[in-house]
C-alpha cells in the first residue's frame, strides 16, 4: 500500500476534487490526479466516476473512505496521544443532534474551555445521527434512541414525557389528557417515520388497538412546529424541547410509558479522540 497514494484518495473523496485535494494537501492537480491513477490502476479498481468534471464515489470508494477515515484518525490519535500535555486543544467537533436542547449547557462550556476547537451541529432525527456516526461524519450525537447499538458509548440526559402540542387557542382544556381514542378526532401532524416520538406514539396506539393516521407527515421537529402553530393540527413532541413559542399549548397524553429518553453517543472505537474525551469532561 502506497501511503502518498492512499492519502490523495482520501482528500480527493472528502472533498470531492481533485484541485480541492491539491490545494489542501499543497500539491499540483495533475500530482493528485497521477497518485490517484496509480492507486486503481495498480489495483486495477475504479473508485471515482468522472463525468463533466464532476466525480462520484463507486461503491468500492465509499467502502474504502470509512477505512481512511479510520486511518488518518488514528494519526491524529496517535499525536494527541504524544502532545497529550499541550495546554490548547485544537481541531474539529462535529455533533449531530434530534433536539439542540439537550446539548445547550454542554457545548458553552466546552466552548469557553476550548475556544481554539471549530464547532459544527447538524441536526437530523436519531436513524441520522447513528448513521452519520457510523460513517465516521460527527464524534458526537444526540438521539432519542435508548438501545443505540452495541458499538456505540452511550451517556443517559435523562428523559421527558411526549404530549400533544396545538396552535392557541385549543378547544380542550389544557387539563384535560387526551387518550389514543381522543387523537383520532383531530388532524395529526406527524413527524417523518425515522422519528423516534413518532415511534413510541405509534406503539402506544398500537397497544390500545388505536390506528392513529395522520394528515400531514412534516420532516424536522422545528418545521413541524411551524406547521402546528400555523393551526393545521396536533403535533407530538418531547416536553423538554418545546421551548416557550407563545403560539403553542401543550396537552398531556394518557398513554403508559409515552416518554422520550434522551442520550449522548459516540462510537466506542472512537473513545481516544481527545475532542471528544475533552467534550464529555465538560
Amino acid at each position: 500500500m502506497n501511503y502518498s497514494q492512499i492519502r490523495a484518495f482520501h482528500y480527493v473523496a472528502m472533498l470531492r476534487g481533485f484541485s480541492r485535494a491539491a490545494e489542501a494537501l499543497s500539491l499540483t492537480q495533475p500530482a493528485i490526479s497521477e497518485q490517484v491513477r496509480k492507486l486503481e490502476s495498480d489495483n486495477d479498481i475504479l473508485l471515482f466516476n468522472r463525468e463533466r468534471k464532476q466525480i462520484t464515489l463507486t461503491p468500492l470508494a465509499e467502502d474504502l473512505l470509512l477505512k481512511t477515515k479510520q486511518l488518518f484518525e488514528l494519526e491524529d490519535t496517535i499525536d494527541d496521544i504524544l502532545s497529550e500535555r499541550r495546554s490548547v486543544l485544537t481541531g474539529h467537533l462535529r455533533i449531530m443532534v434530534d433536539s439542540a436542547f439537550h446539548l445547550s449547557d454542554r457545548l458553552l462550556r466546552f466552548r469557553q474551555k476550548y475556544p481554539e476547537v471549530k464547532v459544527t451541529v447538524r441536526t437530523g432525527n436519531s436513524e441520522d445521527v447513528l448513521a452519520n456516526l457510523r460513517s465516521y461524519d460527527v464524534e458526537i450525537g444526540i438521539v432519542g434512541s435508548e438501545n443505540p447499538g452495541s458499538e456505540f458509548e452511550k451517556v443517559s440526559l435523562g428523559e421527558a414525557d411526549i404530549v400533544a402540542v396545538a396552535a392557541k387557542p385549543f378547544d380542550v382544556e389544557t387539563e384535560k389528557r387526551l387518550t389514543m381514542q381522543d387523537l383520532k378526532g383531530f388532524p395529526l401532524v406527524f413527524r417523518e417515520p425515522g422519528s423516534k416520538t413518532r415511534q413510541k406514539l405509534e406503539r402506544a396506539a398500537m397497544a390500545e388497538k388505536v390506528t392513529l393516521k395522520p394528515e400531514m407527515v412534516v420532516e424536522g421537529r422545528e418545521a413541524m412546529l411551524e406547521v402546528v402553530a400555523s393551526g393545521t393540527g396536533l403535533g407530538f413532541v418531547s416536553e423538554a424541547e418545546i421551548g416557550n413559542d407563545p403560539r403553542l399549548t401543550r396537552i398531556g397524553l394518557a398513554a403508559r410509558d409515552l416518554k422520550m429518553a434522551e442520550s449522548l453517543v459516540y462510537l466506542k472505537q472512537r473513545s481516544d479522540l481527545r475532542v471528544i474525551r475533552s467534550f464529555l469532561r465538560s
